[in-house]
């Protein structure tokens, strides 16, 4: 995709290849000279580099459906290239080729002209920066975890009303036992 197709796009709803894991709707908002910024309902703000898009999608008779405020102007990067964007991203929790089974999700700890590396649970992965298709600060998944945490505490919070009503229950019981056994 050379960069005037996607300046001329810009503010429109588009589809980033046809489908698959990898396709998604969303808003162009800027173009550089090898990436564009995409903002999507899901996953929000996505970079993606040019070199791997398949196809770019407007529908023209009815408009794909987008209910998403676009954010200031400054509050997304607008490097000239793909590896300033990355750089960028450098020390964030970042969510790389999302959707495909190179998927990968961790904290972006370094940048070279060759490879990233992330680190993901309990390992340190090294991904080429060729095979980098697109990437996005990683913010759903730590609101996800937020969730699962309050729900968990929730549960716990439950479990140990329960089993203190079950403690006060049985101590009764022996309570009573024991009254019943001297008469």
């Amino acid at each position: 995709m050379n960069r005037n197709l996607l300046i001329s796009l810009v503010d429109k709803v588009v589809r980033v290849d046809r489908g698959g894991p990898e396709s998604r709707i969303g808003k162009l908002l800027t173009a550089g000279d090898d990436h564009f910024v995409l903002l999507t309902e899901k996953d929000g703000l996505v970079y993606y580099k040019t070199q791997h898009i398949k196809s770019i999608t407007i529908n023209s008779r009815d408009a794909m459906e987008f209910n998403v405020e676009v954010p200031a102007d400054d509050s997304y990067l607008l490097p000239s290239d793909f590896k300033a964007v990355v750089s960028n991203l450098h020390h964030h929790w970042v969510k790389v080729n999302r959707g495909g089974p190179e998927m990968l999700e961790g904290i972006m700890e370094e940048v070279t002209d060759d490879y990233i590396t992330i680190f993901a649970k309990d390992e340190i992965i090294r991904l080429a920066m060729y095979h980098v298709r697109n990437i996005s600060l990683g913010t759903k998944k730590a609101e996800e975890e937020k969730s699962e945490n309050n729900k968990d505490n929730a549960n716990i919070d439950t479990a140990n009303n329960n089993n203190t009503a079950n403690n006060n229950n049985t101590a009764n019981n022996k309570g009573r036992n024991a009254r019943n056994r001297k008469r």
